[in-house]
């Protein structure tokens, strides 16, 4: 299996996610209404569970590498309160673990609303019933008003809680004697818990950031960062950011993007279904609510990102548009992956609509040009 080194430990992945292929491929926030577009077109996806099934099922079948679903308590408001309806991500994961074989299944936790005694359990028990494809998306919180409905104020620095929240979850799923903790966010005796996580010493983690601070978390805590940028090209600076951040804890970080895609015959055709739902039919209240959350608390985006493209938070919000035919999104993945990202995420206005045309007639031009092998049957 493969490994990636964690303070001179051996972290065993799942063979799906460290597998040969040269650039990954995961379904985001399938267990979201409206995926990550905000618009009010009649086919946007509705995450209904039998349809989700149906799509995670075909994800897998194609050797895709994982599912990272978003955890949203509250909707974007707007027209369509938007990601109001979205299905919680530790239970999301453990169902899925029951329908399918090999896509990894990632599970995406609030730090300031999860205890990590709780989480721990909860993701053993993933683990366990996915035989070792469970993977923690570590999120530190942005979003005032879902704190709010919890009653929650978050830590002024919530980098240093969500560390301290780390080391109490990994330190029970690696097992060994019960341990107290004395920090300045956590107070707990005598933790320890069983079943440990099936992959050792932890499961996977992941954990996107854009700030300093988010990243000096994310060296510390996470096998995989996630990042969104402006222009490709550009994302260059943010590998060698975290390669150099990484390495100064002993460690090594993978790097992915995020994206949304229209794939479609003709160029044209991608581009004119792109301005309908990103543009002349965005739900434009959901837009700005989520443009300002995002500048005021999460500084997870290229600041260009929200000063031009605008559209790009109704399509995606604010990740990279791959819009045009199999072929141009393809030469866009192949750029991806030259300067360096393992690989990227995509989302679709409707994905049982349209991840069997991408799955068609994408895969195989990325085979061809050697960036993924088939898929096993």
């Amino acid at each position: 299996m493969g490994g990636i080194i964690m303070r001179g430990r051996s972290l065993h992945l799942n063979t799906s996610l460290m597998g040969p292929n040269r650039f990954k491929l995961g379904i985001f926030s399938l267990n979201a209404e409206g995926g990550i577009a905000i618009t009010t077109v009649p086919e946007r996806w509705r995450a209904g569970w039998e349809e989700l099934v149906s799509v995670a099922q075909l994800a897998d079948r194609a050797g895709i590498e994982f599912i990272l679903p978003i955890a949203r308590w509250k909707g974007f408001k707007g027209e369509t309160n938007t990601r109001q309806w979205s299905f919680e991500t530790l239970t999301h994961g453990a169902a899925l673990a029951g329908c399918t074989e090999n896509i990894f299944l990632f599970c995406t936790v609030h730090t300031p609303l999860v205890h990590p005694v709780f989480a721990a359990k909860a993701m053993a028990t993933v683990d366990h019933a996915s035989g070792g494809r469970a993977g923690l998306n570590i999120v530190c919180g942005w979003n005032a008003d879902e704190f709010e409905m919890f009653g929650v104020t978050p830590a002024q620095d919530r980098y240093a809680q969500g560390l301290e929240w780390y080391r109490i979850w990994s330190g029970l799923l690696a097992g060994g004697p019960s341990f107290d903790f004395d920090g300045e966010f956590y107070q707990l005796k005598n933790v320890d818990g069983l079943p440990v996580s099936v992959q050792r010493p932890r499961p996977v983690t992941m954990s996107a950031a854009f700030s300093p601070a988010g990243r000096e978390f994310a060296a510390q805590t996470s096998d995989f960062l996630f990042t969104t940028f402006a222009e490709i090209e550009s994302g260059a600076e943010h590998i060698s950011d975290m390669r150099r951040r990484s390495l100064q804890f002993g460690r090594k970080i993978g790097v992915f993007t995020t994206t949304h895609v229209v794939c479609r015959e003709t160029q044209h055709e991608a581009e004119d279904y792109y301005q309908h739902y990103a543009v002349d039919q965005a739900d434009g209240g959901a837009v700005d609510y989520h443009m300002q959350m995002k500048q005021k608390f999460a500084h997870s985006h290229d600041p260009q990102v929200f000063d031009q493209h605008r559209k790009r938070f109704a399509g995606g919000v604010g990740t990279y548009p791959l819009i045009g035919t199999p072929e141009r999104i393809v030469d866009e993945m192949i750029r991806m992956e030259s300067i360096g990202f393992m690989g990227t995420t995509v989302s679709f206005v409707n994905f049982a609509d349209e991840l069997p045309f991408f799955v068609e007639r994408v895969l195989p031009l990325l085979e061809q040009a050697g960036l993924r092998k088939p898929a096993e049957s």
